[in-house]
């Protein structure tokens, strides 16, 4: 099943609780462009740190190329922990999927900064496994196109 509505996709959550293997396995049922935020700071963003301040730069231009697929009528995937409110403020409006497998990721300056988002369209929790949550999400999103 292949869904054509163009929509702008976060999913977001701890380093290692499983982001970019859902995204992976939902982006070709969404025919989407996927973009993977260490892929994206390893040849775009290369100029930015992890500071808070970096961090917002970083989700901001994530957010941009985003919408430039979206515009051009694609969906797109953006695929990063976003750990702050005002992270997901400077990615802007999204479909928001947050993956809620662990408790702790790999690097404790992460996980002293994350935030768990008050708001989401879709709570991926550990039960399931990818196939599962992908196919739930498009799901979901054909109900509301």
């Amino acid at each position: 099943m292949t869904f054509n509505a163009a929509r702008k996709i976060l999913i977001m959550g701890l380093p290692g609780a499983g982001k970019t293997t859902l995204a992976k396995t939902l982006a070709p049922r969404l025919n989407a462009v996927l973009f993977n935020a260490d892929d994206v700071r390893a040849n775009l963003n290369r100029d930015l740190g992890f500071s808070l301040e970096d961090r917002i730069e970083h989700a901001r231009r994530m957010g941009w190329l985003c919408d430039c697929v979206v515009r051009s009528g694609h969906s797109a995937i953006a695929d990063f922990i976003c750990p702050t409110p005002e992270t997901r403020v400077a990615f802007g409006n999204a479909f928001t999927i947050f993956v809620d497998r662990i408790v702790k990721g790999r690097f404790e300056d992460t996980n002293k900064l994350f935030a768990p988002p008050e708001t989401y369209d879709l709570r991926v929790t550990a039960e399931g496994t990818p196939l599962h949550w992908a196919e739930t999400i498009v799901a979901r999103l054909e109900r509301q196109s």
